[in-house]
């Protein structure tokens, strides 16, 4: 959860988020769209090396057989939580692919923040084995539809900085750590930490290419939404208020210019709880935030045909 480890307290024990009428339907018939087609998608973020959450993916993915599966970033396991080794979640994937065998989907992976950069080589590696797409920073293709991934998030309090970027700006937050200041788990040219920025990596990565179809994997939500919101309300570092919209305003601008078709995200943990919504519209994209701050995991179920009629199940 953003918050919790912002400010040394999280959600109470006990708390979880409402489960809303249409999640409560879909979990007991997951189902739903029946048999896969080249147009039916799973998304899961943020499982953060939990074996309990990878075991309710995989039997998800196997029950479903969906054509693709995007998977938001932070997805390994961290000091303050997780009980899978890195070696594990990739043995997940492997097993299910033996499992599965030609129905086996495309996978599409990204990183997040809590993800270390040094795991990128094991993402390649198994790349070139056909078990996911690294999508981070890259172009890929399902069908008609353009795939693209960027893991990056602006300055947080914490201390690793393989995943962070400037926003639109040299600027922090209240209580944010910069670029500068924190790790990096892989060697970083000076420059491209100091003056690199997501505005920046996003004009590049999309070119002047109609995205009109495209899809965009995220790890972190835009700026100033109902999918970024964190439960930092009322907070104060050092006098001066935190904003709880901890998203990108790059992201944002990104999404209000060049209207991709849908947006996958996640990051924000505690988001759905504290606002009731976990998919938005900005313009005519669609935009889906599958971060969850209960012990479930969560799973959004869409058709990129219709994607604003995607759902959203706990399991």
């Amino acid at each position: 959860m953003y918050a919790a480890r912002w400010v040394r307290h999280g959600q109470r024990e006990g708390d979880k988020a409402p489960i809303h009428e249409e999640e409560r339907a879909v979990k007991f018939s997951l189902n739903r769209f029946g048999m896969a087609s080249d147009t039916k998608c799973l998304f899961a973020t943020d499982l953060h090396g939990q074996a309990s959450r990878y075991d309710k993916l995989l039997a998800a993915i196997q029950d479903l057989s969906p054509a693709a599966v995007f998977l938001g970033g932070d997805l390994l396991p961290h000091a303050l939580h997780g009980d899978l080794e890195q070696s594990e979640v990739i043995h997940c994937f492997c097993k299910l692919r033996q499992s599965m065998g030609n129905a086996y989907p495309k996978v599409f992976i990204i990183l997040g923040n809590d993800d270390p950069r040094s795991f990128e080589t094991c993402l390649f590696e198994y790349e070139q084995q056909g078990l996911w797409c690294h999508a981070h920073n890259r172009r890929a293709v399902l069908g008609t539809n353009p795939v693209y991934g960027y893991a990056c998030v602006p300055p947080t309090p914490f201390r690793l900085k393989d995943w962070e970027r400037y926003d639109v700006s040299r600027y922090c937050d209240p209580g944010c750590i910069s670029p500068e200041e924190g790790i990096h788990t892989v060697a970083v040219e000076e420059n491209e930490i100091k003056w690199g920025t997501i505005g920046k990596d996003l004009d590049g990565l999309a070119g002047e290419e109609s995205l009109e179809r495209a899809v965009f994997l995220f790890h972190c939500p835009p700026y100033d939404t109902p999918l970024d919101h964190a439960d930092l309300e009322g907070t104060r570092f050092e006098h001066a208020p935190v904003d709880p919209h901890v998203g990108s305003i790059a992201i944002r601008r990104f999404i209000e210019n060049r209207q991709p078709l849908l947006t996958l995200h996640g990051h924000v943990h505690e988001s759905t709880r504290l606002t009731g919504t976990w998919k938005t519209r900005i313009g005519r994209t669609t935009c889906i935030n599958a971060s969850h701050d209960g012990p479930e995991l969560a799973v959004v179920q869409f058709d990129l045909e219709a994607p604003s009629e995607a759902v959203r199940f706990l399991i």
